[in-house]
């Protein structure tokens, strides 16, 4: 069987978040139209991989390749325009705009003023529950709508990899299954690939195909998702 190509390979990479070293020389690989999990106990330096992955921080040594290319000073703005897309955790949206102008807006930033209706009639079909609040302001919503708002404005643009910090923080049980199921039929429907990091451990394994374990911002533990099935080797790798 011939091996996935990485879509994007983070090799020996150390990285700072403000004065403290958070990743120490880690290593991952992303294969192109997979889904791979990132897991860890907070402070195990999750968020900050991604953070640097899409140039919001710097990369102190090591290496980023996108499709074999390297990348040497990534940016936000270079890794959108290469179809990479960073949903943070945390609800970040536009408060003071109504959910249809938060997705108008994802659209308009890669210029794709024509597409945006059907764009949004697109992400509307993975998440209908903002069908009903399209015209409400974003300051007006719940956590969880915020959150799936935010998710759904990270695909406006059908990035052919995405970021996700977190997807699931505030959701509902239901609501986070629901997630977890529009991500799976992405991947599957779609190829997208998909760096995750994320909480609901057992939720998370069910749809991923590789998972790492992050530890004191090093790799704990690196491979198939089946190779944690059993929940006492998951709780060994993970503890």
């Amino acid at each position: 069987m011939t091996e996935t190509k990485p879509l994007l390979m983070a090799e020996e990479v150390i990285a700072w978040y403000g004065k403290r070293q958070v990743l120490n020389g880690i290593t991952v690989s992303v294969p192109a139209s997979q889904i791979v999990a990132i897991v860890g106990h907070n402070g195990a330096g999750k968020s900050t991989l991604l953070k640097t992955v899409f140039g919001l921080l710097p990369t102190w040594t090591g290496s980023l390749r996108l499709d074999g290319k390297l990348i040497r000073r990534p940016s936000p703005r270079m890794m959108l325009e290469a179809g990479v897309a960073y949903a943070p955790q945390g609800n970040r949206v536009f408060s003071s705009l109504t959910v249809k102008e938060n997705l108008e807006f994802a659209a308009v930033a890669l210029k794709k003023r024509t597409t945006s209706t059907e764009a949004i009639t697109r992400v509307i079909g993975m998440f209908p529950m903002l069908s009903a609040l399209l015209q409400k302001r974003a300051s007006t919503l719940s956590g969880g709508e915020k959150q799936v708002l935010a998710l759904a404005s990270s695909l406006m643009w059908s990035p052919r990899l995405l970021l996700l910090d977190e997807p699931s923080l505030g959701l509902s049980p239901t609501l986070a299954a629901d997630v977890f199921q529009h991500l799976s039929q992405l991947n599957r429907d779609h190829g997208t690939t998909v760096l995750i990091v994320e909480q609901r451990v057992h939720q998370v394994l069910k749809i991923a195909h590789h998972v790492y374990v992050l530890r004191n911002g090093e790799v704990s533990f690196s491979g198939p998702t089946s190779a944690l099935s059993d929940e006492d080797h998951l709780r060994q790798v993970y503890l």
